[in-house]
Order: C-alpha cells, then sequence, then structure tokens
C-alpha cells in the first residue's frame, strides 16, 4: 500500500484535533472520581446507545470482522448471530436493572464496588474482581494497540513499535484528561464515523462486483465453499463446536466491564428502552456491513489477502476506490474505533486500580482530588503495560479481542446475571462463579492448541463453570431459614 496523501493525513488531524478538544472540555467538568469514571451518571439515551456500541465493537469490527468475513465465508454469520441475540439480551434484561441495582447500592460505581455490597462483603472480592478486570483489560487494550500499529503502518510506513506508539497516544491523553465524559462524548463522533465508513465502503463493494448476486456468485468461484455456513473454506465441517464457538460470543456482553458502565451511567433508567433501539439499529447494520465489505473484497482487490493480512481489507478496500478525503474519512473510522475501546478499558482499568485497590485496601479517606488523579495515573500505567504487550504483533485482533471477551464473559457474566435475578445467590457463590470462571478460561486457552474438545471456544465451557459454581456453593452456603 501507498503512503498516506496529504488528504489523508489532514482528516487525520482534523479528526484527532476534534477528540482532543473534547477532551480538553471535559477536564474541565471534571472534578471528582465520580465524574471521571460515569461521568456523574448524565448521559442521555442517544449518547448512552452509540457509547455502548463504539465502546463494544472496538478495531476488531473494522479489520478483525472484515478478514474473518473474507477468509471463511457464510460461517462468519454464525459469530455475527451470536453478537446480535447477545447485545439484544443484554439491553433487555441487565441494562435498566443494573443501572438501577448499582445507584441502590450506596451509588457504586464500578463492578467491583457493586459486588461488594451487593454480597456485603468486607473481604476480598473487590480486589479480586479489580484483579480480573486489570488482568483481561491489559490484554484486550494491547489488541487495540495493536490494531492502531497495523492501521499506522499500513498508512504511515511507520515501523511497527513506532506505529503503535503514535497510534495509542491520542487515547491516551483524551482519556487521561477527560475520563468518562470525553470518552463517551467522542464515541457519539466515533460511532458515527464507524457507521458511516462501513456502509459506504460495503455499499462500494456491491457495485464493485455487482450487487448481492454477483457478490454470491465471486464467491462461488473463488472457493464455493464459501458459501456454505456449516463447513469451513477447506470444505470441513463445522460441528457442534465451531458453531457453538461462534455464537457463543454473544454470552460475554453480559460481563464486560466497559459496556456495563455506559448503562451504569445513563440519567435516567426509563431512557433504556430508546438507547436499545438505537443501539441496536446500529448494531444490526455495522455487522452486516461488515461482513459485505469481506465478502466483495475477494473479487474488489487484485491480490489475495491472507492470514493476518486479511485484517487490511477494509484499508484496502477504502484507499483503492476511494477519492482521499473520503478515504481519509474511512481511515479515521478505523482509527475512531480502536479508540473508543481502548480508551473505555483504560478508564475501567483506572477505576479498578483507584477506587477497589488503592481507596478499597490502602487509602479509604482519600480525598476527591487524590483519588482523581491516583485514577489519571493509572489510566497511565495500564496503558504502558498494554504498550509493551502489544509489540508483540503475532496474533491477530481478532484472537485476542476473543481471548480477553471469553474472560470477561465467563468471569463477570454469570456472576452479573444471577445477582440480578435470583436472590438465593450468597457471597461465598459469587466467589466461586468468579474465581472459577477466570480460572477456566485461562486453563482452556493454554490447551486450545491441542484441539478436539478443547478447540471450543473458552467462553463456552468458562461460563457453564461459573455458573455451576455460583448456583453449587449459594446451594450449600444459603441459610437454613432462606426459602
Amino acid at each position: 500500500m501507498q503512503p498516506a496523501t496529504p488528504t489523508i493525513i489532514a482528516t487525520f488531524g482534523i479528526y484527532l484535533g476534534i477528540c482532543l478538544l473534547l477532551g480538553f472540555i471535559a477536564w474541565r467538568r471534571t472534578t471528582n472520581l465520580k465524574d471521571f469514571i460515569l461521568g456523574g451518571r448524565s448521559l442521555g439515551p442517544w449518547v448512552t446507545a452509540l457509547s455502548a456500541q463504539a465502546t463494544d465493537m472496538s478495531g476488531w469490527l473494522l479489520m478483525g470482522l472484515p478478514g474473518f468475513a473474507y477468509l471463511a465465508g457464510y460461517e462468519s454469520a454464525w459469530l455475527v448471530g451470536g453478537l446480535i441475540v447477545g447485545t439484544w439480551l443484554n439491553w433487555r434484561f441487565i441494562a435498566q436493572p443494573l443501572r438501577e441495582r448499582t445507584e441502590q447500592l450506596g451509588d457504586a460505581l464500578t463492578l467491583p464496588a457493586y459486588f461488594e455490597r451487593a454480597f456485603n462483603d468486607r473481604g476480598w472480592i473487590r480486589p479480586l474482581t479489580a484483579f480480573f478486570i486489570l488482568v483481561f483489560f491489559v490484554l484486550y487494550a494491547s489488541s487495540q494497540f495493536v490494531a492502531a500499529g497495523r492501521l499506522f503502518e499500513a498508512l504511515f510506513q511507520l515501523p511497527y513499535a513506532w506505529a503503535v506508539f503514535w497510534g495509542s497516544i491520542v487515547m491516551l491523553a483524551y482519556t487521561f484528561l477527560g475520563g468518562f465524559l470525553a470518552v463517551s462524548w467522542s464515541d457519539v463522533l466515533q460511532g458515527t464515523l464507524m457507521f458511516f465508513a462501513l456502509v459506504v465502503v460495503a455499499l462500494m463493494g456491491l457495485h464493485i462486483v455487482g450487487g448481492l448476486d454477483g457478490m454470491h456468485a465471486t464467491m462461488n468461484a473463488f472457493n464455493a465453499e464459501l458459501l456454505d455456513p456449516f463447513s469451513d473454506a477447506k470444505g470441513n465441517d463445522l460441528g457442534w463446536i465451531g458453531i457453538a464457538s461462534a455464537l457463543a460470543w454473544g454470552l460475554g456482553y453480559c460481563g464486560q466491564p466497559h459496556i456495563l458502565a455506559r448503562f451504569m451511567a445513563i440519567k435516567n433508567p426509563a431512557d433504556m428502552k430508546i438507547a436499545r433501539r438505537v443501539a441496536m439499529t446500529w448494531q444490526i447494520v455495522v455487522l452486516l456491513a461488515a461482513m459485505i465489505v469481506g465478502f466483495t473484497a475477494l473479487g474488489a482487490l487484485s491480490t489475495y489477502m491472507g492470514g493476518q493480512e486479511s485484517e487490511k481489507v477494509f484499508i484496502q478496500m477504502s484507499s483503492q476506490f476511494f477519492p482521499p478525503w473520503i478515504a481519509g474519512i474511512c481511515m479515521a473510522g478505523i482509527l475512531a474505533a480502536i479508540m473508543s475501546t481502548a480508551s473505555a478499558q483504560l478508564l475501567l482499568s483506572s477505576a479498578a486500580f483507584a477506587e477497589d485497590f488503592y481507596r478499597g485496601l490502602f487509602r479509604k479517606h482519600a480525598s476527591p482530588k487524590e483519588m482523581l488523579w491516583v485514577g489519571r495515573l493509572a489510566v497511565l500505567g495500564v496503558a504502558i503495560v498494554a504498550f509493551f504487550v502489544a509489540l508483540e504483533p503475532n496474533s491477530t485482533v481478532l484472537s485476542r479481542v476473543g481471548d480477553a471477551w471469553a474472560g470477561f464473559g465467563a468471569t463477570f457474566g454469570p456472576a452479573i446475571v444471577l445477582s440480578l435475578y435470583w436472590r438465593g445467590m450468597t457471597r461465598a457463590g459469587a466467589y466461586a462463579g468468579i474465581l472459577v470462571g477466570g480460572i477456566v478460561v485461562v486453563a482452556w486457552m493454554t490447551q486450545a492448541s491441542q484441539g478436539g474438545i478443547f478447540a471450543l471456544y473458552s467462553m463456552v465451557p468458562g461460563f457453564i463453570a461459573s455458573m455451576l459454581a455460583i448456583i453449587l456453593v449459594s446451594l450449600l452456603t444459603r441459610p437454613k431459614a432462606q426459602s
């Protein structure tokens, strides 16, 4: 790919300047840790919806998913279907109950604080939860730094390490300055950019290959196996393991702290229905568009892009078939997707360290200003660790996101669901579910290369094991008088 033109660079500069301006404005409105972490619970339904979905999708949406669709064909529909159903279930059954419950529990600002107060625990559930948040967010944030590095590497012909460094600087800057408000406001811009970029490139791809019929014919001519959702690109049956692994991505939504934080920050819980409709419309359109980009790239691009290079098909489609100023907006859309998620992850990691480690264990009476600066310095610390993890870019963005997604989904998902809907859940059950979910996911991931049953996405065994652990331990530790 040729280096970026001055027009593309100018587009990037305008976009990044707007993000920094939002960070500066939010800086002036951020006076304490509650503002920094949840924006004072002041978000409207549209901001909540776009912020939640932009935070959810990340650079994976414009790089990982088109690349997967490009390589796997209609097999990718299982993953997209799981994500759509999971998104709806999360908005319908978790969003409003969690928002109301966290406010009732003394205005809990983080998931660790929620678990501590929900189960009246003065022991280790808060730092335990914060520990898993920090571990999985370092992995998750590093995937966004990898995506940013690949984008800057492709556009500006930078060495990979420097590409990762410069791609992370603006994310760090406006998160450090403005916290949740800056991240949420910019998510509206970023969500809009992501929507525009995907729809425009998908429509261009359909135009080049001759519409949906042409897309189907192109895929068939390239590899007929791509048209079979029940087999992989080599013609091997997916079986129940392959299908369950793809659908299981939808299980993870109820345990993602960066998405749940958006639910907790809406100003009026009654507005959640409006937010859900906006979010689902956005989600369905962008996921389908991302698949179409991958499918049409098979016929539109002259050179086949296998392996890790497949995650650059959106970049190639944008740069080859659009004028520089439109290509620049599309490239900004990729950076928007990366920034929206990475900044949310840095922010939640900051909250876990400041609220749940620093104040929870060491400085219970720290002043609001002290806590605000501890949170900002924690953002810097987590970003540095994630940066060094990202310097080894051998795995794909999709695989890194998948590991972190499974970690959060299995560790926290069952505990969130049962704590909201089952009064019989006990403190010991919460401990068991969080520990078992996290440990099973990590152990399963280390065995994934063995194949067989270990080819099953780690979300599935982790989620089931966590759910069973909560139920069994809660039944064993419930007070006898409790019905």
